[in-house]
């Protein structure tokens, strides 16, 4: 499979646990320069099906590409063109914010040049100068998600893969990590994200509703919500999952 110019392109793919089919047999693509978004409750396979594209989990079947790239034969090179922050924060906690943004500089195998200059970047463009040597286990919630943001961004990634990215932050912190999205869009990166937030649904071009593994509804939140004869996404998302009828 060789994808048409998309950014994301997934073909009937699923992933089985024992008797548990966590992912199954679903089919998508995402644009360039696009914020797709996959709604879900937990256990929906949201999760499964972000590290099955990031080259963390092999198929049980199906074919997808992402940058490009084969998920079962180039998923190193997949790493090196995506930018993953997980929905558990993994940095670590006893270095500085700058020691972090260096290190992970180091993984992604950048020059020291290249770690210097984006480290400096990144904290200028993510606000966090005044934090750089603060040890990271005493910052807020809200500045540790802007961290995790800088490491997957260090290797300046065409594609981000948003696991969650806001879950136990304030409202204001959410708001202000989604503009931060939007300027990562606007500079030509296309943003793949979970979430659980009705309201953070709203901000995403388009829109993947998961039940079971299986994709129930998918399209932009304004159409999602006349298709379903629904005020908002919430009223959408619970007709969608409960098999409510659609009108044609």
């Amino acid at each position: 499979m060789r994808s048409n110019g998309y950014a994301v392109e997934v073909e009937n793919l699923t992933r089985i646990f024992g008797d548990f089919k966590a992912v199954n047999d679903i089919s998508f693509q995402v644009e360039k320069g696009e914020i797709f978004g996959f709604l879900g409750a937990n256990g929906a396979g949201k999760t499964t099906t972000i590290r099955m594209l990031c080259g963390l989990l092999l198929p049980s079947s199906g074919q997808a590409t992402v940058a490009g790239f084969d998920i079962y034969k180039e998923y190193e090179k997949i790493k090196q063109h995506i930018g993953y922050m997980s929905q558990k924060f993994s940095l670590y906690e006893d270095l500085t914010v700058r020691e972090n943004i260096e290190f992970y500089g180091g993984v992604y195998g950048l020059s020291r040049k290249e770690i210097s200059d984006r480290t400096k970047e990144l904290l200028d463009y993510l606000n966090l100068n005044q934090q750089a040597d603060h040890l990271t286990k005493s910052l807020p919630v809200g500045w540790k998600q802007r961290l995790a943001l800088s490491t997957a961004l260090l290797h300046n990634p065409p594609i981000i893969f948003l696991d969650e990215p806001t879950s136990g932050v304030d409202p204001v912190s959410r708001r202000n990590f989604w503009l931060l999205i939007y300027e990562l869009v606007e500079q030509g990166k296309t943003v793949f994200v979970t979430t659980h937030f009705m309201d953070e649904a709203e901000y995403c071009h388009r829109l993947s509703i998961m039940k079971d593994g299986r994709i129930e509804a998918m399209g932009k939140p304004r159409e999602l919500k006349i298709k379903y004869s629904a005020d908002n996404l919430n009223d959408v998302f619970l007709k969608a999952v409960q098999g409510g009828a659609a009108n044609e």
